[in-house]
């Protein structure tokens, strides 16, 4: 077939390919194949089109024929290496590429597809001994380059051993001081070598290179050589040529602030180089660099007036650093702060600029409560109105202990709210996408009411906070800030919808998935729907982990155009952005929320089961790395109390690695019960490859024996209600685990039906399993010839459980307590329920009870299951009759009532009656969804 011809023949399935068309792709496969049967290309498209029909077993045969082949020609390693990519194969697609680089050495391409492999699959001990054999056999100077940027990436691995780093570290400077041509030709090679001397200690070597003509025309350029050689000074002990260098350096016209951090550093470098041992000679040699300095920096700040406030932020610095150090005394700290204030008052970045200098002893003198105190409110301006923002910050940020009560917070917050009222007349004439100037004043005041709220429980002062933020919202529509503090404040008030309302118009994009979603997604079980069939939250879920996906596909790709271009200084970032995100906390969170939320909607089933049960133990794996954000929640409480994001957590507890790996082990072990899956069977259908394991040493022990270990830090973030979820979990796993295990087939057996099932699906085997070879292991020796082990009587907290929920529903329940308290407590009753259908989920099968002579066991079980399910029949109805107080005139007009401080100005009776109607219709929703999907649950599981 000439070249011409297979090029026609090819083209209607690029194009079908290109086009999303994988069915039409497949039919002109299989034509094609029809014709030339042995044609690899078109088996690899065929095989691609399959992975993205989801057809996974189907693909996986040609795979396998494919990859036995050994294909040597470009388009089929290229096709193939996005049909192992989408099947997780990073493995097999590493082979492949070694394979077809062994048997054509010459061909440079393939040798760089064989190093890229290498890359993605992160086997940087490899990826470097390959660019190494590509350096001597192409003479390319890059490979070398590659060489020495793997070893470094492989001593800053996670599993690589500390003893091994320093030997990397060491390797990577031979190799790249034997380069033919110098690293300073180009700025990226530049500051790897200088990373490398830094790592190493080589100061003299690398001041050599620094010194240099070329070096400091390369560190005038790159700011990443600027700070790695900032950084090498510091070590060596060079602040005052440092500081001297920042001197010429901002005399020039520089204004970075790390070159005025550079200046202060040296003025007292002899006090902190000394440390513990500074001398009186050492204190006055500080005072003398003191009074250069400050003479140099107040020069710069006469010369740049108020155009640039980095002199004047560095004279405060350094007058804070003297007080610290005993060098000067409180009154001439504040006069610095005050002369900063007096200047930069009406900047919006005052008040951060400060409150790092605002140490108690400073906050709470007399003479900055005063200064704060003299300043009288205006609205004439924009900047006078920031000015008075800045000063309520600064003198909320310095309010005392003594100075803190619910009446008094709430008195501020209404003070707030009135100025904010005040300042909205110069913003009227701002159009819609604009920020009000005063919306400061609004956070301020809702703060406050929080604040309030925090120390009284009244749910009043948050029915404030919401109608002040949403009032604010209206007139700012584009405030994320005001967005945040409603999600937080909503899910409190047990008003979910709106919480999910305010995240999504701050449309999230991207990697914000990964750092906001925590936002509406932590404990989203307790407002889920999904058993009465509104999928809400688990969409949800499924949307923000979108990310993951992308990150898995594209991340590596931008790694590889980074090694290509040789952009060293971005090689090291886009790697740990990949592994930050694959290995990220709130992925997993999520996932496991939606496993959560996915019971209570789809019926209990062994491919449930068994999928949910891998995914879980390669969680369970990993090493995580916690990158959601807070900072970004606004923060305006005083600095002697808990911050707005402590405040605002949902049920007082935050839901980090503690939280994760507690249900981790609760449901990976009752999966495990339910499961006929052992590590065999496992292995033998697991698609893709397995996660890199955590270099944690406790991976390495046994599950089962990971599984018991209970640690105080995991359950300090618990709620009480689900420690003892935990508690029960563990008590019925060990009642029923031996019972499982003796009753669970032997693996034979489990892979002979798995293959059947395959092909009964496919048509095709299931790959690397030997159906006659099953067959004949099952006429060996089976578990029922073995002693059962004997049948004990339920542990008490079995069944106590239930009844001790029951007890806290119905105290919640008089206390009238906020439908977000009585909705996690019914939703983890309801959770248990769910728990205790899949552990019993095996002993529901006659036979199984029949010839494991299992009916006391089921009768007990079936004690159990009737308490569980009276009592979540009980809550069913109770939370029924709570929703029927909900969303009437009554509960609108208690609203409205408590919302009299708040209803000023603009803020009139028939705004405040609008937020009370969305607020209780959303409480209203949410109760009798859960209350419904309770009764729904009751009638799915109560059967025996």
């Amino acid at each position: 077939m000439s070249a011409a011809t297979l090029e026609r023949q090819f083209r209607p399935i690029y194009e079908s390919l290109d086009n999303g068309s994988n069915k039409s792709a497949i039919v002109s496969c299989n034509k094609l194949l029809k014709k030339y049967p042995n044609n690899l290309l078109c088996k690899t498209l065929k095989a691609l089109a399959l992975v993205r029909l989801q057809k996974v077993e189907e693909s996986l045969v040609l795979c396998d024929d494919i990859l036995s082949a050994k294909p040597l020609d470009e388009p089929t390693i290229s096709a193939m290496m996005h049909v192992l990519k989408g099947l997780g194969r990073s493995t097999d697609l590493v082979i492949m590429c070694e394979e077809a680089y062994k048997a054509q050495p010459q061909n440079e391409e393939y040798g760089a597809q064989a190093f890229f492999a290498h890359v993605r699959a992160r086997n940087w001990k490899s990826a470097q001994q390959i660019s190494t054999k590509m350096h001597k056999q192409f003479q390319e100077d890059r490979y070398l380059y590659w060489s020495v940027i793997s070893a470094i990436l492989q001593a800053s691995d996670q599993s690589t051993p500390e003893s091994m780093r320093l030997l990397l570290y060491k390797l990577a400077h031979r190799l790249i001081s034997s380069s033919p041509t110098p690293s300073y030709l180009s700025a990226d090679r530049f500051y790897m070598h200088m990373s490398i001397l830094e790592e190493l200690d080589l100061y003299d070597e690398a001041n050599t290179l620094l010194e240099s003509d070329i070096g400091k025309a390369i560190c005038s350029t790159s700011l990443a050589c600027s700070q790695t050689r900032r950084d090498i000074w510091r070590k060596r002990g060079l602040f005052k040529d440092e500081g001297a260098r920042a001197q010429d350096r901002i005399t020039e016209g520089d204004r970075n602030w790390l070159e005025f951090l550079s200046i202060i550093d040296a003025t007292f470098a002899p006090i902190t180089s000394a440390q513990d041992v500074a001398t009186e000679d050492h204190r006055q040699e500080c005072r003398d660099n003191m009074s250069k300095a400050q003479t140099f920096l107040a020069d710069i700040a006469q010369k740049d007036g108020v155009k640039n406030r980095a002199a004047p932020l560095a004279l405060t610095e350094l007058e804070h650093r003297a007080f610290t150090h005993g060098l000067s005394d409180l009154d001439t700290v504040i006069s610095s702060i005050e002369d900063y204030f007096s200047q930069f008052g009406d900047k919006a970045c005052c008040f951060e600029d400060l409150k790092g200098y605002l140490d108690p002893q400073i906050a709470s003198s007399e003479r900055w409560k005063n200064t704060l105190a003299s300043h009288r409110p205006s609205f004439e301006s924009v900047d006078t109105l920031q000015r008075l923002i800045n000063t309520r910050k600064l003198q909320r940020h310095c309010l005392s202990e003594a100075e803190i009560n619910a009446e008094a917070e709430a008195t501020r917050g209404a003070q707030y709210l009135s100025e904010y009222m005040d300042g909205l007349t110069l913003g009227e004439d701002l159009p819609v996408t604009e920020l009000q100037p005063a919306d400061d004043l609004v956070l301020l005041s809702a703060h406050a009411f929080v604040s309030a709220w925090s120390l009284s429980g009244s749910e009043d002062l948050l029915y404030n906070a919401v109608t002040l933020l949403e009032f604010g919202l209206s007139k700012s529509r584009m405030s994320f800030l005001m967005r945040m503090m409603l999600i937080r404040i909503y899910r409190i008030l047990g008003a979910p919808a709106l919480a999910l309302e305010h995240y999504r118009e701050m449309n999230v994009k991207r990697v914000q998935n990964d750092t906001l979603s925590h936002l509406v997604l932590t404990r989203a079980l307790t407002f889920s729907l999904a058993a009465t069939g509104d999928l809400t939250y688990p969409t949800e879920c499924l949307e923000s982990s979108q990310i993951y996906l992308l990150n898995a596909q594209e991340t590596s790709d931008f790694i590889v155009r980074a090694f290509t271009a040789e952009r060293y200084t971005q090689i090291p970032e886009f790697t740990e952005f990949e592994d930050r995100l694959e290995n990220s906390l709130q992925r997993d969170v999520v996932k496991l929320e939606h496993v959560r939320m996915r019971l209570t909607h789809e019926q209990l089933h062994t491919d449930i089961i068994d999928m949910e049960l891998i995914e879980l133990k390669f969680i369970f794996d990993r090493l995580h790395h916690d990158n959601r954000d807070f900072v970004i929640l606004p923060n305006y409480q005083p600095a002697c109390k808990p911050t707005f994001n402590e405040q605002s957590l949902m049920f007082g507890k935050s839901c980090g690695q503690g939280w994760l790996w507690s249900f981790l082990k609760i449901y990976i072990r009752a999966f495990q019960h339910a499961s006929d899956l052992d590590e065999t069977v496992e292995e033998k259908l697991l698609i893709g490859d397995r996660p890199k394991k955590s270099p944690d040493p406790e991976t390495n022990l046994p599950l089962s024996q990971r599984l018991a270990i209970r640690k105080p830090e995991e359950a300090a973030e618990l709620t009480s209600d689900e420690l003892q979820l935990m508690e029960w979990a563990t008590a019925l796993g060990n009642w029923l685990e031996p019972h499982h295990n003796h009753t669970r087939p032997p693996p034979h057996v489990v892979l002979a039906e798995a293959a059947r099932q395959t092909e009964l699906k496919t048509g095709l085997p299931l790959r690397g399993v030997d159906l006659k070879a099953l067959n004949n292991a099952a006429n060996g020796p089976s578990k029922k010839d073995e002693e059962a082990p004997p049948i004990k009587e339920f542990p008490e907290l079995v069944v106590k459980f239930f009844d001790d929920m029951n007890a806290r529903f119905n105290a919640l329940l008089s206390n009238k307590s906020s439908p977000s308290q009585l909705l996690h407590v019914a939703t983890i009753t309801q959770e248990a329920y769910i728990l205790l259908a899949v552990e019993t989920l095996r002993f529901k099968t006659p036979s199984v009870v029949k010839i494991h002579k299992l009916g006391s066991l089921v009768a007990m079980i079936k004690d159990v299951r009737q308490k569980a399910s009276s009592i979540v029949k009980e809550m069913a109805a109770k939370l029924l009759k709570l929703n029927e107080a909900e969303g009437t005139a009554d509960s609108r007009s208690a609203f409205v009532q408590a919302c009299t401080p708040v209803t000023i100005g603009q803020i009139n009776h028939d705004f405040v009656l609008s937020i009370a109607k969305s607020v209780t219709d959303s409480r209203k929703k949410v109760v009798d969804g859960v209350a419904r999907g309770l009764s729904k649950l009751h009638a799915t599981h109560s059967q025996t």
